[in-house]
Order: structure tokens, then sequence, then C-alpha cells
């Protein structure tokens, strides 16, 4: 009897790990305590739906196995010195390990002036604790001119912040045409108002930049379909680089501050008014949880209700799923949807998200970056059945599990119809540094249809040198059909990668609301070429870590003939065109 009844707790502590109902645990094994339970809400898809997918189940156990012979890789160069894209985040580092060195780089892609070419916003550092903010660089941004190269115009655009810079999120919140930015520091946030001429008016009384905070990344979205983008802004923890607690090591040397030193700061969510003001809302909205230290996050439709969502990265706590219940009102939802904990019910220390549809289910899947020790997680989203962690199951932990990742995105790279992964890695601590060290390489996966597989350099290229990595954003800066990447590293030169891939036939679209947000975010795109029906694509703002990318909706195609195309808009309106694969972005304006 007492042999059945030993075998069957373990059974059953094994399904609720599986299931991820365990006690959750810091990244260092150090319990956070439970959050309040909350209420499981599930959102089945429409049924009236066009398409049905089936997902791509991996049938492969959790064993480790040589890379797939059939694994396609897309091909990079480095041309950031080649094109004037040189610059190098510093993140202050001092004796003082200062808790907040340990974040900082994000990078946004936009168009400042509607001129076709993309330029690159890049925040900078400096001293954390600097009393003359005057001796930090200024941010910077680099305007794409028509031969292709970059410049520094910062200062001339009105863009010379000098607080201790974060990320960036990209977002027209006045519906103007023209990108705003906000601009997450150390202290207080900028909120930038681009005036449409390649200039840009810093908005220092707006509620957005009222408070004193360390905020990390943000994204915009239009929650409540009132035609306007809001915004979520992540915060990190209540930590004063000019006043800091002191944390050292077993020789008494300062060392960076676990999170557990540091109590949490609440995020924020700001609902826009429509006339250029915003409302701090997050206690109203129920946009909040327990201990939360928020470093990523994404606003997306997770459950295919046809309203946005949001989820949010938590560093050694319980992540959160905000799922909308279609009138703007939010139920945190993480442990019955699924994505606060990994499959063995721990809590991890979640930095980025990459977004994306791995399996072609036409559910949005999301990948959380980790700590060392604490593999990338996969939570593949099965609709109805919430969100789970692949992981071990697809291969992802075992070419995780000594890195430190934060930046992160899926995509489709080459054109081949399977995504790829890129992380920026990079450890926090100089000094104590474990896994695969403190300067790690960047990394790429693919997806073979039933494992990831990691692309190994054999004679050096742009994923063979180390660096303290950070942001990761995407665009096709170079206008030729491919997405390309920036990666920003800390105390060393950022990476700027062109995409060399021969690509198959992609579809790029650029989305204009009328009704909807301007800038068309949340709008989901459908194809359908010669009877083949392929997964719905939702144009999403920020994620990845302290990041925006190019504002576009990409589709690789089965073959290159014509493709009927529906949007479907956030205010209800449907549009269908005929449009063929090109190089360049096609526009489709709502109602149009």
């Amino acid at each position: 009897m007492h042999s059945r009844a030993t075998a069957f707790l373990l059974l059953l502590l094994a399904l609720m790990a599986t299931l991820g109902c365990g006690a959750r645990q810091s990244g260092s094994g150090d319990s956070e305590g439970e959050p309040a339970a909350a209420e499981e809400s599930v959102k089945t898809p429409e049924e009236d739906s066009q398409f049905v997918f089936q997902p791509i189940t991996p049938s492969v156990d959790s064993q480790d196995s040589p890379p797939s012979a059939d694994a396609v890789f897309p091909a990079f160069r480095s041309v950031g010195q080649e094109l004037g894209v040189e610059h190098i985040y510093s993140n202050g580092t001092s004796e003082k390990q200062l808790m907040t060195e340990s974040t900082g780089g994000g990078a946004g892609w936009l168009d400042i002036d509607q001129d076709g070419g993309l330029d690159l916003f890049l925040p900078q550092g400096g001293s954390p604790d600097a009393t003359d903010k005057s001796v930090r660089d200024p941010d910077v941004l680099f305007r794409q001119l028509p031969d292709g190269s970059f410049v520094n115009v910062a200062r001339l655009a009105g863009l010379a912040c000098q607080e201790y810079g974060q990320g960036v999120a990209v977002g027209d919140y006045n519906n103007d045409g023209f990108s705003d930015l906000l601009i997450t520091n150390v202290g207080a946030n900028w909120l930038l108002t681009n005036n449409g001429d390649g200039t840009f008016t810093h908005q220092s009384d707006s509620v957005i930049a009222d408070a004193q905070l360390w905020s990390s990344s943000a994204a915009w979205g239009d929650v409540d379909h009132d035609g306007d983008i809001d915004l979520y802004v992540c915060n990190y923890a209540k930590y004063d680089p000019y006043n800091p607690i002191k944390c050292e090591d077993e020789l008494g040397q300062p060392t960076v501050c676990h999170p557990r030193n540091t109590p949490p700061e609440p995020d924020h969510f700001f609902l826009n008014n429509a006339d250029g003001t915003f409302t701090q809302s997050e206690q109203q909205l129920n946009l909040f949880g327990e201990g939360n230290r928020g470093l990523g996050v994404v606003i997306a439709d997770l459950d295919r209700n046809g309203w946005q969502d949001i989820y949010v990265a938590n560093d050694t706590t319980a992540n959160f799923v905000f799922l909308n219940d279609g009138e703007a009102r939010f139920q945190e939802s993480a442990l019955g949807f699924g994505g606060a904990v990994s499959a063995q019910g721990k809590t991890q220390a979640s930095m980025g998200i990459a977004v994306g549809d791995y399996d072609g289910n036409g559910y949005l899947d999301l990948c959380l970056t980790h700590f060392s020790g604490e593999p990338n997680t996969l939570y593949q989203n099965l609709g109805m059945g919430g969100l789970n962690d692949v992981s071990a199951l697809t291969g992802l932990r075992s070419l995780t599990l000594s890195k430190l990742a934060f930046g992160a995105v899926m995509h489709d790279f080459d054109g081949n119809g399977r995504q790829e992964m890129m992380f920026a890695n990079g450890h926090i601590d100089p000094l104590h540094p474990d896994g695969d060290g403190y300067e790690i390489e960047p990394q790429l996966v693919t997806w073979t249809g039933s494992r990831w597989v990691e692309w190994t350099p054999q004679t050096g290229g742009p994923f063979s040198g180390k660096a303290v990595g950070r942001g990761l954003a995407l665009a096709d800066f170079d206008s030729d059909g491919d997405m390309d990447a920036y990666i920003s590293n800390q105390n060393s030169p950022g990476q700027l990668l062109e995409n060399t891939s021969q690509c198959g036939p992609v579809l790029r679209l650029r989305l204009v609301g009328t009704q909807s947000v301007r800038d068309g975010t949340g709008a989901v795109v459908s194809v359908l070429q010669n009877g083949v029906e392929l997964p719905p694509v939702e144009l999403i703002n920020g994620y990845s870590f302290a990041s925006a990318h190019e504002n576009v909706v990409c589709v690789t195609l089965p073959e290159t003939g014509t493709a009927t195309v529906t949007v479907t808009w956030p205010s209800g309106v449907t549009d269908r065109s005929f449009v063929q694969p090109a190089p360049y972005v096609m526009t489709v304006v709502e109602g149009r």
C-alpha cells in the first residue's frame, strides 16, 4: 500500500507541474508567494471565422537530438559601419554595481518624415547617478539618406534626451499620420510628438512624464476600439540610483542586487483621450497584479475574440495575462489561460517576448527570454487550450539553457514558410557571470516542422561575436522585401544586420486606418491564394525587449501569383483586395 500511495503521489505531482499548478518560485529558487487566484477566463474563437487552421503538433520527445538535415537558415551580414550606424549604449559601469546598469539599451524603427526611408532611434544611458545630466551623451536618431546611409540628427530633431535611457515605443497617438515616440527612462519618461517635418516636441506636461520611475518596455494598442492607441508602460522596481541599497557578495564586494532586494513598481496604463492627453487607468481597468517587475509587454489578441489582450513578462514573479472581455475590461488570467509559470510550475526571470505563429494554427505563440539556468520558454497557443510550455518538447530548452537573453523576435526571415527566432544575449553582472559568461553570442534558431535548430557559425559571421545584447528590432531598412535587424549592445557597438537571404514570395502591407487607429495597430490580415488559406496575421505594436519594429504586416505566400487579401479592422470594417507580392510595401486604406 505504501509503494502504491507513493507512486500515486509522484504521478499527481508530475501532473500538477505539467499543468503549471505547482508552487511558483523565483529564478533563484526563492519563493515569491502566491498571488490571489485569478478567475479562469478563456475565450473561444469566433464560430463564423472564415478560415479553419490545423496546428503543426511536434511529434518528438523532449530528448536532445542532432540538428535536422533539412534545417534552412537565413543569411545576414553586418553593415553598421558601412552605412554609418555606429552606436555604443553606455550603461555607466561603475564599482558601485548599480542595479540600473543591467537593463538599458532598446531600439526603435520609424519613418520620421514619411520620405520612404526608415530611420532608427536608439536611447543612450551614461552614468546612472550623474548629478548633472548634461554629462551624459544624448539619445541618438539615425536618419536614412537617399543613398541608404545614415546620419545622426537627434539634436536637430529635438530628441536629445539626457535621462538614463532604457527603451522606446513607436506609435501615432494623435492619428496625424506621423509616428510619435515614448522613451522609457530611469527617471522621467519622455513623450515626443512628431511635428511632421522631421522634428519632435517634448510633451513635458503629459501625465505620462509625471513620475520619476524605472521604466523598461512599453507598447501601444487600441484596447477599447475607440480609434486611438493607448499605452502600457512596464515599471521594474523601486530603486534610486542616487541612494541605492547596498548588495554584496560573500567576499563583501559590491554586486548587482537581486530583484527580491527591491520592492516591485506597479506598471502604468494610459487611456488616450483623443485630445492629446491621457488618463492613467490601470486600477480602473484591472491592469495590475501582485508583485510585478515588468520587463516585457505585448498588446495582441491572444484568444482571437477580436479584442487586444495584454501579456506582461515579469522578472522572478508570475507573468500576467490580461484578457480583454470585449468591453475594455480585463481579467488577469495567467493561471487559467497559461503563461504565468513554466511547465515545472516555477516563476522565471522573464525579460523579452517574441510573438509569432510558429505552428500555423492561427493563434499567436509567445517565446519569453530568461536568465541563465532558465531556458527561453516557448508558449504554444492552443486557443481554447490556452498557453502551453513546449520548450523541451520542441528542442528549445537545450539550446537556450546556458544563455541569458533579453531581446527576442519570431519571424520568417527567408520566406520559406517556417519561422525563425533571434535572441540578443548577454549577462547582467560582469563580476559574477554564470552560464555562458558575461558577453554571449546572439542566437538564430529555425523551425524544422518538429523542433528548433540553432545556426552555428563555422567561419565567423554576425552571430559569432560575443557581446552584452539587449534590444532587438526588425525593419526592412533597405526596402528589398525581407526583414533586417538591429541588435543593441551594452558598452560595445550595436549590430545592423542586413538580410541577404534568397527569399520566397513575401507580401508586405502597410495599413492606414480611417475609423480605426491611423497606423493600423490591431488590424488582422488574412490571405487566400489558389485555395490555400494562410493563418491570419495581426499588426502588433512593440514586443521584443524595450524595442519597436517597422509598422508593417509580412505574410509569406506559397507562390508568386495573385492573392486575395482580407483586412479586418478593429472598427469592424472589412476590406478585400487582390494583390501580388513585391519588394515594396503596399498600402491598404480602411474602407477604400
